[in-house]
């Protein structure tokens, strides 16, 4: 009996803390036999399944061994040298095909190493095709028309014919979603520099741009910083419209029926039609309109002083990164540009951005090579480092200390474009990827000051620590908007108006400020004693309650979707002070319980961001599960119906490795255009939700404990 009651008593407090103690308390019994497993332990508390089923009440043995198993998982996926982590970020097949009609473009496809790639992507593009012939834009979603049109392309780019079956399938796809005309213009774009599409039917872009000056309306400034490093190398190419050879398996004319025509101009078919007599997107149309009729009318050394000014903006943007905004879109436009301007293969720039590009590859083996849109390091360590943090691994371990260190070393430490607009603030922040030290990340430098304050260090690196994390603190603070919200890269990136330029359909123009990058900010500035009496706090706040859904949820844009903003928002509100019992975070609370799935955990799909009213609805995901589980944890509620049914989710479904199996995409690059697999946020999110709940569970006993025992007990066992 005795042997049972300590048994249980380990299992709900730290058991090594305990065990050193115990024998004060039991001094008639061995170690050997007090810790003995009691009769029947394994019936109770299988060790080899941690799984648990029914009713029954997750106990302390399942969590713990749940997160012994995505702890060790997750320390073994350590870089062992530097220190970071990295896992693969998956998107659509629009990549690929822009893969294979670049190489088309260099006119590499007769390369024997290159022309093997080619079949690869081919055959990866093939592995993602839907039933219905088309693609998607993310796992398990309805077919894209510009996808489903790239996909089509690029495999006869790649030498498959038009009848065969499965590019049949893609045709009448294609047909039924509306036809050629009905794709994106910077898919024409890519068409109209092989001679398939008129000029006159792709967007204006125009390399004058860049002589806008910061104080005029419009500049390039205005638009967020992603669309820059789109649109200033495809202004080049727009301006020198280069004619580039088609491999006649290439042609596409059997996508424009007799009868048809084989261009429409912008604002017709290729665009919605503008509402009303008056309107921005028919204002811009006839911009558009006058900017092509102009066109070689104006004084040539205008044109080619903007020309050498847009190249010195993309030249200089390649420094300091790993290619321009280190994005595969902005880094294969600059290897377009490049060649439009007549430089050589042989051009550096050009050889590191398609270097660059190839370190994207993921060989599939049998299903092909896919590529990754970018690469996530500091995102992916920051947070796992709070995952094994939060779950118990202790301050000091090695694991956390090399991470630091590797972190510390990717500190920016020049001024990026956010200094056009916010002229004052520190040099300070931390990117997504290794090297983009343009464009510093509001919402990794916020993770990565939470996952800074987890670390014990000393001598040295703890000071170099103190500086990194003061400088961030303080780049944070001098990026808040007027709106009083954070956005990703800039201050105040927010005329709506630029939405209705016509090459705007990649749907972000701009970087307005947004609810979950606001309320990560605000959760980094409660962990250093920030709170409400500060005007910036306030106006933050404010933000946020501005920014709330009717129904208590909020948007996210940066993850998939009112699941992920709700939780970020409650978890930032009530982490810089907030009260949990405030009828607004209540309202969240009341929503995040009407949208639990009936197997316990939560889900939704990045259909929500076309359709609202399927907000929370999708089958139920880790990442997603541990995002609701946090919105309740943070508000301290242990006992509630929903945590513990979420938690007893997780628990069941963690595989014998320690992981947690994920096929939905759960982030989010462009809204209704473009969205990510972060593969590790079904393994870290889990892991940092049940050592939460851990953590909170044991403060719970130990405050239950302080009740029922005298003070000198407790100060004997602490």
């Amino acid at each position: 009996m005795v042997r049972k009651v300590v048994s249980e008593i380990v299992s709900y407090v730290n058991g090594d803390l305990l065990e050193r103690n115990a024998a004060k308390f039991f001094p008639g019994l061995s170690r050997k036999e007090l810790f003995k497993k009691p009769r029947h332990w394994d019936k109770i508390f299988p060790a080899a399944d941690p799984h648990i089923s029914g009713d029954e009440e997750p106990t302390t043995w399942h969590l713990r061994q749940a997160i012994e198993r995505a702890q060790k998982w997750l320390l073994q996926k350590q870089d062992p040298q530097q220190g970071y982590w990295l896992a693969d970020l998956r998107a659509d097949t629009t990549i690929e095909s822009d893969m294979i009609m670049l190489y088309i473009f260099l006119g590499w496809q007769d390369r024997p190493p290159v022309r093997e790639k080619i079949q690869k992507l081919a055959l990866y593009i093939l592995h993602s095709q839907n039933l219905d012939g088309g693609w998607p834009i993310y796992r398990n979603g309805a077919s894209d028309i510009s996808a489903t049109f790239k996909a089509y392309w690029s495999l006869k780019l790649a030498g498959y014919a038009a009848d065969d079956a499965r590019l049949v399938r893609a045709r009448k796809c294609l047909f039924q979603l509306g036809g050629i005309h009905k794709i994106n213009s910077y898919s024409k774009f890519y068409l109209a520099l092989f001679g398939l599409y008129d000029w006159a039917g792709v967007p204006a872009i125009i390399p004058e741009l860049v002589f806008f000056p910061n104080w005029f309306y419009f500049n390039i400034y205005e638009m967020s910083s992603w669309t820059r490093g789109i649109v200033i190398p495809l202004s080049i190419v727009w301006a020198k419209r280069p004619k580039i050879a088609l491999p006649s398996n290439g042609r596409i004319d059997e996508l424009f029926p007799a009868g048809t025509p084989a261009w429409v101009p912008v604002g017709g078919e290729s665009f919605n039609p503008p509402e009303g007599f008056l309107s921005w997107r028919k204002f811009f149309i006839e911009v558009d309109s006058f900017l092509k009729d102009f066109e070689g009318q104006g004084p040539y050394f205008l044109r080619s002083w903007a020309l050498k000014k847009a190249e010195t903006w993309m030249l200089n943007h390649n420094e300091h990164s790993e290619g321009l905004a280190a994005i595969f879109p902005a880094m294969l436009n600059t290897i377009l540009a490049l060649k439009a301007l007549g430089h050589t293969d042989h051009h550096p720039v050009l050889q590191k951005n398609l270097k660059e590009l190839e370190k994207f590859y993921i060989d599939r083996g049998e299903a092909g090579l896919e590529i990754q849109p970018c690469v996530s390091p500091i995102w992916d360590t920051a947070i796992s480092m709070l995952a094994l943090s939060e779950s118990g691994v202790r301050a000091d371990h090695a694991a956390l200390v090399r991470a630091t260190r590797w972190i510390l070393d990717c500190e920016i430490k020049i001024a990026g474009d956010w200094r056009v607009k916010n002229t004052t603030g520190p040099i300070g922040g931390w990117a997504f990827e290794f090297e983009n030290a343009w464009y510093p990340d509001i919402d990794d430098t916020a993770m990565v000051l939470l996952a800074l304050r987890r670390v014990k260090l000393e001598g040295p690196l703890a000071h170099a620590r103190e500086k990194a994390f003061l400088r961030g603190i303080n780049w944070l603070m001098s990026m808040q908007s007027t709106n009083g919200g954070w956005a990703a890269f800039d201050i105040d990136n927010t005329k709506a108006i630029f939405n209705y330029i016509p090459f705007a359909d990649h749907n972000a123009m701009i970087d307005p400020p947004t609810a979950d990058v606001t309320a990560r900010v605000l959760e980094a500035l409660g962990l250093v004693g920030y709170d409400k009496s500060y005007p910036s706090v306030q106006r933050a706040i404010n933000f946020l309650k501005s920014e709330q859904e009717a129904d208590g949820s909020w948007y996210g844009r940066w993850g998939v979707n009112y699941l992920y903003g709700t939780w970020q928002a409650v978890r930032g509100l009530t982490c810089i002070g907030e009260n949990p019992a405030e009828p607004y975070i209540q309202n969240a609370l009341i929503w995040l319980r009407s949208v639990q799935q009936p197997d316990g955990g939560w889900g939704e799909r990045c259909d929500t961001y076309e359709d609202p009213t399927r907000k929370g609805k999708g089958p139920s995901t880790p990442s997603q599960t541990a995002w609701g589980l946090m919105a309740f944890l943070s508000c301290g509620l242990l006992e509630d119906p929903a945590v513990e049914r979420g938690v007893r989710y997780l628990l069941n479904t963690q595989r014998a490795d320690g992981t947690w199996e994920e096929t939905e995409f759960t982030g989010t690059g462009f809204p209704k255009v473009f969205y990510l697999e972060y593969t590790y946020y079904r393994h870290y999110f889990p892991l940092l939700a049940l050592g939460m709940f851990q953590r909170l569970q044991r403060q719970s006993h130990h405050r239950t404990r302080r009740k029922m025992t005298s003070p000198v007990a407790v100060s004997e066992i602490v």
